[in-house]
């Protein structure tokens, strides 16, 4: 038996920018990393960083072209923003640039806490004054109660900071807060749904009403304007603030860069890896209840083999209720024959109560997000070993 589970390394690459090779960057890197620490065996993983992706393929869009596209498909010069997180990063270079599109922004904010866990408000203060999470609340009202709420991590004032970054754009600002999608109708009937997991949802809410104009976040630049970038299945969603004026947009038809890595490291090694794209980890801060699951998707490219969840049984349960009359030898033996058992397909679903189902690329991407960072350590690419391996390998 192996004495070493699943290993993760951070892969230092040179600085990657718009042009740059990054199918050879990430095999070369590899590559080189593995001659000092690591073998290249069948089923090893490699993750990249979508923002990478996004650099080195030069999928930007500036805040006229984010303007540009608002005003093909709106007619109006008012509109309602429903349901955006609270984020400088992700969403104030956005809402810049909606701002440069009409005359007045209305944001529609939920409450107590944006779709992703950041609060907007003192949540003790709510039942103090009687407010219920089903009423609306005006931004005059929220002004007179929370205009001195800030939050826990950066210590700003998330309506105060979009009503500046509105007003720069000359354009005039109002914010109303309430779960109910609905209550935007009151200000404008040109809506851009803005949350990110619910979006779905709240558009079909939405498009039930007639003389609306109404769009997503991941409809908006699905195609080049005036020689943008663009991304067809997202759009704006997932993308990252690059400079005053610029987004990053999340990876667009990445296919070909993660069957290339894995076909190019075959030829090379004789060894099949497994290859994925990845974001933002699907992972909550325990402190804060801030979800860190920002982009649409953990992972939006992946190779097939990454395919699916995994069926693992749950060692303490068998240890305590299956074999808790052995230990030692005898102990490691029967948990090694139930989990070849199992391979076989001859152990029922009870054994694997309380493993919590989930994707690959999911538990993957959050594994390569957690190692990688996104700070200063420079290695946008995760090399991950024996993660398929159990206990009996």
């Amino acid at each position: 038996m192996n004495k070493t589970g699943t290993m993760a390394f951070g892969i230092r690459t040179p600085i990657i920018k718009k042009g740059a090779d990054l199918e050879t960057i990430v095999v070369d890197s590899v590559l080189s990393a593995s001659r000092d620490h690591f073998d290249i065996e069948n089923r090893d993983i490699i993750g990249i960083t979508e923002a990478v992706v996004g650099i080195s393929t030069g999928n930007y869009a500036s805040i006229d072209d984010i303007a540009a596209d608002l005003k093909k498909k709106f007619k109006g010069n008012h509109l309602g923003v429903v349901f955006p997180i609270l984020s400088r990063n992700r969403f104030a270079i956005l809402l810049k640039g909606f701002a440069r599109a009409f005359d007045k922004i209305t944001v529609l904010l939920s409450f107590p806490d944006d779709e992703v866990g950041n609060a907007i408000l003192y949540k003790e203060k709510l039942k103090q004054q009687g407010i219920s999470l089903d009423d609306d609340i005006s931004m005059s009202t929220y002004q007179q109660l929370f205009a001195d709420f800030k939050h826990p991590f950066t210590g700003v004032n998330m309506i105060e900071y979009y009503q500046s970054i509105v007003e720069s754009e000359n354009a005039q600002f109002d914010c109303v807060l309430s779960n109910h999608p609905e209550a935007i109708l009151s200000y404008t009937k040109d809506i851009l749904v803005s949350n990110i997991h619910k979006r779905f949802e709240t558009y079909e809410t939405l498009s039930k009403h007639k003389d609306i104009t109404l769009y997503r976040l991941d409809q908006i630049l699905t195609e080049p304007i005036n020689g943008s970038g663009f991304n067809r299945k997202y759009g704006l969603l997932g993308s990252n603030t690059a400079s005053d004026h610029l987004v990053k947009l999340f990876p667009n038809e990445a296919m070909p860069l993660v069957l290339n890595v894995q076909k190019r490291l075959f030829d090379l090694t004789g060894k099949k890896v497994e290859v994925l794209i990845y974001g933002d980890g699907a992972f909550k801060d325990p402190s804060t209840g801030i979800w860190e699951l920002a982009d649409p998707v953990v992972s939006p490219y992946y190779t097939p083999g990454l395919e699916g969840s995994p069926n693992e049984l749950k060692l303490k349960l068998m240890v305590d209720q299956d074999f808790a009359d052995l230990s030692g030898e005898d102990l490691t033996k029967a948990i090694s024959q139930k989990i070849k058992d199992k391979d076989k397909n001859l152990v029922g679903q009870n054994a694997s109560l309380g493993t919590t189902p989930r994707r690959y690329v999911d538990l993957i991407g959050s594994l390569c997000d957690l190692m990688s960072g996104s700070g200063d350590k420079g290695t946008p690419v995760i090399y991950i070993k024996n993660y398929f391996k159990n206990y009996t390998e």
